[in-house]
């Protein structure tokens, strides 16, 4: 049960620094007007996502054994809060695939601001995540 915990840890890392970095090369993108430099952030985005979905996966597939393992878990209120968040982390992961697709078109419908902004929602999720699992308040 701890190696599965610890996988599951190590691949949620994974997923994060995803998560945490690729809207940081969209604003690069966004702010850059030249082409070498914008082919190269294309292909480091793209790169960056096949990570991201990896490290998601295997996360996702860890956090599902942990709980075969512990099904008392899902009795509790804060397991029902985390799953709440890991949900919109998903959604989050489903819109950077979105925006690396316009990306790559050069698309860009948002400014480097807005990206910005956008980029702080893991963290707050993060956030989130962590106190409702290390405190497990309900």
């Amino acid at each position: 049960m701890l190696w599965i915990k610890a996988f599951h840890i190590v691949f949620i890392v994974t997923w994060f620094a995803g998560l945490f970095y690729l809207p940081r090369l969209f604003i690069y993108h966004a702010e850059s007007s030249e082409t070498a430099v914008r082919a190269q952030l294309k292909l480091m985005q793209r790169r960056l996502l096949m990570i991201t979905h990896v490290g998601a996966t295997l996360a996702l597939i860890f956090g599902v054994w942990t709980l075969a393992y512990a099904p008392g878990f899902l009795q509790q209120h804060w397991l029902h809060l985390k799953l709440g968040l890991v949900l919109l982390l998903i959604f989050y992961h489903l819109y950077l695939m979105r925006l690396q697709k316009e990306f790559a078109r050069d698309q860009i419908r948002h400014s480097s601001r807005w990206l910005r902004l956008f980029n702080e929602l893991p963290a707050l999720l993060l956030i989130g995540i962590v106190l409702l699992v290390v405190l497990k308040p309900w």
